[in-house]
């Protein structure tokens, strides 16, 4: 009975927490109409959208248009990948 139990709690507990995940990575809707409409014209569409996220939620800014346009936003503009290069698109 306590096997059943403990099995229980444990499942409960791996659904809980994976929800809380996602909840906290689907990003807010500010950013994700922004990068939708930085990222319409890109050739990799997931990537674009990833990391536009990503520096979107960080800098609460993205640049308008398509491409170019970073000096609207210092922060994102500003921000490096591991190799130096802009991270953000």
């Amino acid at each position: 009975m306590k096997l059943v139990s403990a099995t229980f709690l444990l499942v409960c507990l791996v659904l809980i927490t994976s929800s809380f995940f996602e909840a906290t990575m689907a990003g807010s809707s500010f950013c994700d109409s922004k990068c939708g409409k930085r990222c319409a014209n890109a050739g990799v569409k997931d990537r674009c959208l990833k990391y536009c996220g990503i520096c979107c939620e960080k800098c609460q800014c993205v640049p308008s248009g398509t491409y170019g346009n970073k000096d609207e936003c210092p922060c994102y503009r500003d921000l490096k990948n591991s190799k130096g290069n802009p991270k953000c698109p």
